[in-house]
């Protein structure tokens, strides 16, 4: 289930959560943050490649193409399994910005994503069907939990892709991770 939690950023114990996609989606609209609900044109068969993937997504895909300009697309999996999975759940947890969107659409699985907006960060938790566009220039961070399982469309208009600069902050490490945000939700 698709959850976001507001908190202050010195209370990160104390979030509001929304549940319903729809207040979600005006939460997340109010910080220039698009989130969106997709359906597969067609079912996806278990260990689909890339090219099945784009595919049953195409129709969607083209049209944030159209509307932002992007210039690919691509698929990415990670899995518990997967040798570097610590290092890049590492990576991922410091707040970073971009010059450019940072755009996901969870295939499959779940991620953790978090907004620092201002003096407030947003908390939403990514599922399956669920598409955000984090603008260029948003603090954010990503947890895709101690046993990632997870395959997204990523977006770019940039050929470089995923380029972080980190901002140092350490606020990251005083929110909940994936695994205990499941829990609190």
């Amino acid at each position: 289930m698709t959850v976001l939690a507001i908190y202050s950023e010195d209370q990160p114990g104390a979030g509001v959560f929304f549940h319903d996609v729809d207040a979600i989606t005006q939460q997340l609209s109010q910080i220039n943050v698009q989130f969106e609900r997709w359906q597969a044109q067609h079912p996806i068969e278990p260990g689909a490649t890339q090219e099945q993937i784009l595919t049953a997504y195409d129709e969607s895909v083209q049209r944030l193409k159209q509307q932002y300009g992007f210039q690919s697309a691509d698929v990415i999996s990670l899995h518990g399994d997967h040798p570097n999975a610590a290092q890049l759940r590492q990576k991922f947890l410091a707040e970073h910005t971009h010059s450019d969107f940072e755009v996901r659409f969870f295939v499959a699985g779940k991620g953790l994503f978090s907004l620092h907006i201002g003096d407030q960060v947003y908390a939403l938790l990514c599922e399956q069907g669920d598409l955000i566009c984090v603008p260029a220039g948003a603090r954010h961070w990503f947890d895709m939990g101690e046993k990632p399982e997870f395959t997204c469309i990523r977006l770019f208009t940039d050929e470089a892709g995923w380029v972080a600069d980190f901002t140092g902050d350490p606020i990251a490490s005083g929110f909940p991770t994936l695994d205990q945000f499941v829990s609190l939700a």
